[in-house]
């Protein structure tokens, strides 16, 4: 069985030092984190390596499935749980045929919902949204609007991931529009507590799962 898309899931930060690297992912698993993306746009593919291998390690040991962005065959190399494509980072059904059924497919699908429907009908097993809020990472992405994520869970049907400048004051209105998880960088490992920064994205999750009412 897959593991479950939900809760806070925390993308790394580019850091060249793999100890560092280590540490604070520890920190937000630890804090709360439910899913790890290594996601690095400046390592060569050496250093990719041995930090998609160390945090494997970190994640089979903790629980936690580690997703890496972009680079399908590292994914396969180091026995990740899964993969996530951007929209010009490779072909969503080749990607699924080589990781079999098996492991996650997550898709950018940016702000656009046919994006989204093109990813789940080629194999991709959940979609992500965004950039809802003005984010220090890409700093020129579209800015989607909350309800767009509404309208994917009741068409779609596969869990969606929330992006973009996410914060644990304007996190509610991305749950509340019905978002899965919620992934976040600078928020967790820009903190100077990175636990226990991880730690307010889970309570909200916790907050969330408490009113949601009985179903008889």
């Amino acid at each position: 069985m897959k593991p479950a898309i939900a809760g806070l899931y925390a993308i790394t930060p580019d850091l060249a030092d793999t100890g560092e690297l280590l540490r604070r992912a520890r920190a937000a698993i630890e804090g709360g984190a439910q899913l790890l993306q290594y996601r690095n746009k400046t390592a060569d593919a050496a250093l990719r390596g041995t930090q998609a291998r160390a945090l494997q390690d970190l994640c089979a040991g903790s629980g936690v499935p580690l997703i890496i962005n972009d680079h399908l065959d590292l994914a396969l190399e180091c026995g990740a749980a899964g993969l996530h494509l951007g929209g010009e980072d490779g072909d969503i059904a080749a990607a699924r045929r080589r990781l079999g059924p098996g492991r996650l497919l997550g898709a950018s699908c940016y702000d656009r919902i046919e994006l989204a429907q093109a990813a789940v009908a080629a194999g991709a097993d959940h979609v992500a949204f965004g950039s809802f809020f003005p984010s220090a990472v890409k700093p020129g992405a579209v800015r989607p609007s909350p309800a767009l994520i509404t309208r994917a869970r009741e068409s779609l049907r596969v869990p969606v991931v929330a992006i973009g400048g996410i914060t644990p004051q304007n996190a509610p209105q991305l749950l509340d529009a019905g978002a899965d998880a919620l992934a976040v960088i600078s928020a967790v490992f820009g903190a100077q507590n990175i636990a226990a920064a991880a730690h307010e994205f889970r309570k909200l999750f916790e907050a969330r799962h408490e009113k949601k009412p009985e179903t008889l």
